[in-house]
C-alpha cells in the first residue's frame, strides 16, 4: 500500500496499462479482463486487476498532467514491483497529415515541464520511451495488422491558452501531437531503470479545430486498447 494507491503489493500486476481517466480504466477492465477486481479507489482513481489471455494485468488511471502520472507511476514502480507501464491515451494532432483514429507509438516526448529536472536532475527537454516495450508494441502491431505511426509528441502542461500558435518546442522537435503525461512517465522510468511506453489515439485535429464526439470516442480507442493488452501479455 502506498500513499495514493491502497492496494496491497500482490494485488498489482508487473505490467500496468494507464489511461488518464478513472472511468476509462473501469471500462477497459470490465470489457476485457477476466474476473476484474477493484483493488484501489483512493481519491476515486480506480485500479483493477484481472487476467487477459491468462496473464495477470492491472489497469489503473494516471489522472491528468505530468505531476499526476509522476506520482502514480513512481509509486507503482517503487512500491509495487511494477516493471512495465504502458500509457494509453488520446491526443490532438498538430498536423492535418494525421487523421482521426490514427494510433501513435510515442518514441520521444518533448516538454516545457520542469518535472524531469526537479525530480531527477534531467535537464533535457525531451525524454525517450524506456526499455523494450516500445519495440514490442511495434512487433505486436505487425502481428495484428494494426497500422502505427512512430514519432515525437509534445507533453504540455497547458490545455487552454491565449496563444493560438504552436509552442516553439513543437516546431523544434517536429512534434506530431499534444498530450499531457508521457514526459513524466518516461523520466520516472529512466531514473528507475524500468519499462515505459505510450500509445495515443488521435481524437482532435488542432489546425482545423475538429474533434471526435463523446460517442465516437467510445469506439475510437478500442484498437489502441486491444494493441496494448496484447502487448502486455508478451511483456510479462
Amino acid at each position: 500500500m502506498s500513499v495514493h494507491i491502497n492496494a496491497s503489493e500482490e494485488q498489482i500486476a508487473p505490467t500496468v496499462l494507464m489511461p488518464g481517466d478513472p472511468l476509462r480504466a473501469k471500462f477497459i477492465a470490465e470489457k476485457y479482463l477476466e474476473n476484474p477486481i477493484l483493488v484501489s479507489e483512493t481519491r476515486n482513481v480506480f485500479f483493477y486487476t484481472g487476467h487477459y489471455q491468462g496473464v495477470k494485468l492491472t489497469i489503473g488511471a494516471s489522472g491528468m498532467g505530468c505531476p499526476s502520472i509522476g506520482i502514480y507511476s513512481y509509486e507503482l514502480y517503487t512500491q509495487y514491483k511494477v516493471d512495465t507501464i504502458i500509457r494509453i491515451g488520446t491526443c490532438g494532432s498538430y498536423t492535418t497529415d494525421l487523421k482521426f483514429y490514427d494510433i501513435i507509438n510515442v518514441e520521444k516526448a518533448a516538454s516545457e515541464s520542469t518535472y524531469a529536472k526537479y525530480a531527477w536532475g534531467f535537464d533535457e527537454e525531451i525524454q525517450e520511451n524506456q526499455g523494450g516495450v516500445f519495440q514490442k508494441i511495434n512487433e505486436v502491431a505487425l502481428q495484428m495488422n494494426q497500422p502505427l505511426i512512430k514519432g515525437t509528441i509534445h507533453s504540455t502542461d497547458v490545455f487552454y491558452s491565449a496563444n493560438k500558435s504552436n509552442p516553439a518546442i513543437v516546431d523544434k522537435y517536429e512534434c506530431l501531437a499534444a498530450e499531457m503525461e508521457s514526459f513524466a512517465l518516461f523520466a520516472n522510468a529512466r531514473h528507475l531503470n524500468k519499462n515505459a511506453a505510450c500509445l495515443l489515439t488521435v481524437t482532435d485535429i488542432i489546425p482545423s479545430n475538429e474533434r471526435l464526439s463523446s460517442k465516437e470516442r467510445e469506439t475510437a480507442l478500442l484498437p489502441m486498447m486491444q494493441l496494448a493488452l496484447k502487448t502486455a501479455t508478451q511483456s510479462n
